[in-house]
């Protein structure tokens, strides 16, 4: 009886789990830079996507709790000049976990930041790499931070 219980137990905890891992490995980030080209000495956009998928949030960059992990975006490139990444502003949710709102992100969320390419970089692709740091979580729990990521190319001319 014990054993057939702790199968049990077991077989609902894997269950559980798997589910939890296919919920949070569903976020998905994507991105480009400009057109797919940037000339030497002027900035061109680049454009990063953190796709959310229903019934999950991404705690904001700034989401006002002290115990929310923010959302944050770096991106760097050797022989290239990053600027500031811009994040797009969040909503304010309330939580059962949470006495106050948090500000989050849900569906689709646009970070932008500039790539400048010197006069005499020597080099006819670009390299940016990102990482996209985030806490997902469902109304009732945020599971650990977790990060993707990326590079993104472009042709220089």
């Amino acid at each position: 009886m014990k054993k057939s219980i702790l199968k049990a137990l077991c077989l609902i905890g894997f269950t559980l789990t798997v589910g939890v891992a296919s919920e949070l490995s569903a976020q998905s980030i994507s991105g480009s830079i400009a057109n797919g080209t940037v000339t030497r000495g002027k900035a061109a956009r680049a454009t990063v996507v953190l796709s959310i998928p229903g019934g999950l949030h991404v705690n904001s960059s700034r989401p006002g709790s002290e115990y929310a992990i923010p959302t944050t975006v770096r991106a760097t490139a050797k022989g290239a000049r990053i600027g500031a990444v811009s994040y797009p502003r969040g909503q304010n949710r309330k939580f059962e976990f949470s006495e106050n709102s948090i500000n989050v992100y849900e569906g689709r969320a646009t970070f932008g930041f500039n790539v400048t390419v010197p006069a005499a970089f020597r080099g006819s692709t670009v390299r940016v790499n990102v990482t996209v740091r985030y806490q997902a979580c469902t109304n009732e729990v945020c599971y650990p931070p977790k990060s993707k990521q990326m590079t993104l190319t472009a042709r220089v001319i």
